[in-house]
């Protein structure tokens, strides 16, 4: 039987579960497959440096293109990261009809069409299951699983460093900025975490999702994003004591063929089982017209997580190569993207208000509420005795995103409100 021969951009963290993974389970790939698949030549920054796997030597080079160009390689799997010239290598590897697996959510969020087209014109395939919530087969359960369902809802929480720093807030009464500091040091968060942090990540991650659950190209400038930063101590234990838990999640909806997609924290009851996800772990919740509710639930990251995944769409490339039937499941999207507006995206609110504490303000506050047409679901004030200014906790019904806009530019102007000290989208 003749091997398939791998060529592997990258041997970081994944890339190294991808070599454990193929050398330790060669038996039970070829039973697979039906060959053995050989990694043959592997892209290093120093090829001195020394590794905790064992790797021979000759197999090591430093010159990216004698991989893509590397006539005997029929896969290239990359997990070296970047965007631009990671892009010109998998295009050329596209072009001399190599198939391609990679682990790149931000190159895939950016530049996906446009490498999926290539590969459909040149028969080949490119898998990127490990780009999204490492070991959850989200990707190929959206390609594959949905294939005969309409997706109307898509909710996840598909960073672990984020959900990591509001699990340690909400379950020891943590500051954000000690949480982060730990989070650092654990490895868990980089030295500059503002990708993590500002939800950048969960929003390029929320792209690839929205993109394949709605067949659009979403971009990634459709993604209204905002980060963790400014989650406060405060605004957990409020959360808690209504019955919410404060997770970052990335929403995309569908409604007669206008869709949104968002990154935010959102408060979340705690009843729903994206509540309980804790820690690094990563969820995704799919709602479709006929099959109604499902989760998946599982390891965002990681080495052997996210290799686990990559070397899954490995086998399925050799599984096509066999068959005959490489770039014919490419997902190219059909439908136009339509964006809601405001006035379209709707849901309820949390408010948390710094007013001041006399006769007459929350009438102030509910007729700002009754001018926008937003109904209030209810209201708590917590006791602040002998004080001139007190806090108010509201949450709304469901409202457009244009009214409550439109109540926070009242509040603004309304001298009774000293501070909107917190705004949050509510689900649940």
């Amino acid at each position: 039987m003749k091997p398939i021969k791998v060529g592997l951009l990258g041997l970081g963290t994944v890339g190294t579960g991808v070599v454990r993974i193929v050398e330790g389970h060669q038996e039970d790939l070829s039973n697979q497959v039906g060959s053995p698949i050989m990694i043959s030549q592997i892209l290093v920054k120093d090829r001195a440096k020394g590794r905790n796997i064992p790797v021979e030597g000759s197999k090591l080079t430093e010159d990216p293109w004698e991989v893509v160009r590397n006539p005997d390689i029929d896969v290239i799997v990359e997990v070296m990261g970047g965007i631009a010239q990671t892009k010109e290598y998998i295009l050329e590897a596209l072009e001399r009809g190599k198939h391609v697996v990679t682990a790149n959510k931000d190159l895939m969020a950016l530049h996906g069409p446009e490498i999926l087209e290539k590969a459909r014109a040149k028969g080949c395939d490119v898998l990127y299951e490990a780009s999204v919530a490492g070991g959850i087969p989200i990707i190929r359960t959206l390609i594959e699983g949905f294939s005969s369902d309409r997706i109307t809802k898509i909710m996840g929480i598909v960073n672990g460093t984020t959900n990591y720093i509001l699990t340690k807030m909400s379950q020891e009464g943590a500051a954000y900025s000690d949480v982060l500091k730990e989070a650092q040091e654990l490895g868990y968060a980089e030295a500059d975490p503002t990708s993590d942090v500002e939800g950048l990540d969960a929003a390029r991650k929320m792209t690839i999702l929205s993109t394949l659950g709605f067949r659009s190209n979403v971009s990634l400038d459709n993604v209204s994003t905002k980060g963790i930063s400014s989650v406060t101590q405060e605004d957990i234990q409020y959360a808690k004591h209504l019955g919410y838990a404060v997770k970052l999640l990335g929403i995309a909806e569908r409604q007669d063929d206008y869709i949104s997609v968002s990154v935010q924290p959102t408060m979340i009851k705690q009843s729903h089982p994206i509540a309980s996800v804790n820690g690094v772990f990563n969820a995704v919740y799919v709602h479709g017209e006929a099959v109604g509710e499902t989760m998946f639930y599982g390891a965002g990251a990681g080495e052997m997580p996210t290799a686990t995944s990559v070397v899954a769409d490995l086998v399925a490339v050799v599984k096509n190569m066999k068959l005959g039937v490489n770039g014919r499941q490419a997902q190219l999207s059909y439908n136009v993207v339509k964006l809601k507006t405001d006035e379209q995206i709707a849901s309820k609110f949390f408010l948390l208000l710094h007013v001041e504490d006399r006769a007459g303000v929350l009438a102030q506050i509910a007729q700002v509420f009754s001018n926008r047409d937003v109904s209030i679901e209810s209201v708590m004030q917590p006791s602040t005795p002998n004080m001139s200014s007190t806090e108010i906790i509201i949450i709304t019904h469901d409202a457009s995103k244009a009214a409550m806009n439109n109540v926070l530019n009242d509040f603004e102007s309304l001298s009774a409100v000293r501070k909107i000290k917190s705004v949050y989208r509510v689900e649940g």
